[in-house]
């Protein structure tokens, strides 16, 4: 059993300052600005050998007619109904207002169990600030200060109390999967329609999707982390403060993903953009899917199919390995082939290739195209050894690495991909002189 912890509260009280101190690192936006936090992020949390998944919300308007703000409190309304226990956030610096008592009779009604916390205490020494909030009626406050990093100890004591013996979990090894592309190529409606209900803001508006937002969801008994990200702009589109964090999270999520599921919109069809978002995927070294959305809104006949995928082959030539699937977020339609082409690109990833087997097609690869001269002298390369892999990383022993073509790399590349399945992931090749250690 996974215990999950929810924060809640009014905007702008401290709950996405309090989520990246735990998380240990900024993975939601901070900025004094309302709504900044629009969807739900979770982290992995340890105290005491007792683990919990935190949830980071957006802020709870009790009254608003504002579309975004109704879809954040419908957002924070259903991380209350998933957590076993809520901390309900509090501003001392503000004190108690109306708001905070509307949230905390929704709380009483929801029967969850309940942790009262009170932000922005600036002197633990003395926290009468904290006493009005005894008026809400939900036990005993505890003070804290996100920002000076104080009372955290204290409020994850009361936390693990909470929590049975039995919600202990072993280490996540779930695959993690980034949905990238566009802003408005349907990133949170595919993510919204695979898990089944609206998790994501879901939005006309471009760029609704700010954070990258972190969702396990189970498929055929094995878990999974969907990665839900902001759009990639161009970057002369990429303004100062949030956009350009969006943009750095994005690039963030692609590194620590597994695969990437790269969203084309199928009736825009492929843009410069999409193929410079493909290029942060194959730079990293990462799987990938090219997933054009929308299918079903695209005029077809017998060969549109073959000629998109021929125009996808042609516009991702540098990444000629990616599987390709037409699926349409809307409809649903093919969008659990998702989670074969997954299995299998990341069952690709941790192929291992013993040494003599891939020096049999070494040899054989030089035999049929010699390797390149250059100034009078030829490039020899002595043996090649899998390293690692996820992804599968290669080392060639070489006289002179100086000597050695991206285009004669490519052939030794596609030579390796004709003999074993590596399909949907990218391959790494490192370069060594004779007598570097590998």
């Amino acid at each position: 059993m996974n215990y999950v912890v929810a924060i809640i509260g009014r905007p702008n009280v401290g709950k996405s300052t309090f989520f990246n101190v735990l998380a240990g690192d900024e993975v939601a936006i901070v900025l004094d600005t309302p709504g900044v936090t629009r969807d739900r992020n979770y982290t992995d949390v340890e105290w005491n050998r007792k683990r919990f998944t935190l949830i980071d919300t957006a802020g709870i308007e009790p009254k608003t007619n504002d579309s975004i703000l109704k879809h954040m409190r419908k957002q924070a309304e259903i991380a209350i109904e998933t957590a076993d226990l809520v901390l309900f956030m509090v501003d001392a610096k503000q004190g108690l207002i109306d708001a905070d008592f509307q949230i905390g009779t929704s709380l009483k009604k929801s029967k969850k169990k309940v942790v009262l916390v009170v932000n922005k205490v600036d002197n633990m020494k003395d926290t009468s600030d904290i006493y009005e909030f005894y008026n809400l009626g939900l036990g005993d406050p505890v003070a804290i200060s996100s920002a000076n990093r104080a009372g955290i100890g204290d409020l994850l004591d009361t936390i693990v109390e909470h929590i049975p013996e039995e919600a202990a979990v072993e280490e996540g090894t779930e695959t993690k999967i980034a949905v990238i592309g566009k802003p408005n190529a349907g990133k949170s409606s595919l993510v919204n329609k695979l898990l089944g209900e609206d998790r994501m803001v879901v939005s006309e508006l471009a760029g609704t999707t700010r954070d990258s937002i972190d969702t396990p969801i189970t498929h055929h008994d094995k878990t999974y982390i969907l990665i839900d990200t902001a759009g990639v702009r161009k970057r002369g589109k990429i303004e100062l403060g949030i956009e350009k964090y969006s943009y750095i999270r994005t690039i963030k999520a692609i590194e620590r993903s597994d695969v990437c599921v790269i969203l084309i919109d199928g009736q825009e069809g492929i843009t410069a953009q999409d193929t410079k978002v493909a290029g942060i995927v194959h730079e990293k070294y990462k799987g990938a899917i090219l997933a054009v959305n929308k299918w079903d809104l695209v005029e077809k006949d017998n060969h549109t199919t073959k000629k998109y995928e021929d125009e996808l082959k042609e516009a991702f030539k540098y990444m000629d390995y990616a599987k390709i699937l037409f699926i349409s977020a809307l409809t649903g339609q093919r969008i659990h082939k998702i989670f074969d082409l997954v299995d299998e690109v990341c069952e690709n990833r941790k192929r291992r290739i013993t040494t003599g087997v891939l020096n049999d097609v070494l040899y054989e690869a030089m035999q049929l195209n010699a390797p390149p001269y250059q100034k009078g002298k030829q490039l020899r390369i002595y043996y090649m050894t899998q390293a690692s892999d996820s992804p599968p990383t290669f080392v060639l022993f070489v006289n002179d690495r100086k000597l050695m073509h991206f285009s004669y790399l490519r052939y030794i590349e596609n030579k390796i991909r004709e003999r074993f399945d590596f399909s949907g992931t990218a391959l790494k090749f490192v370069i060594k002189e004779k007598g570097e250690s590998q």
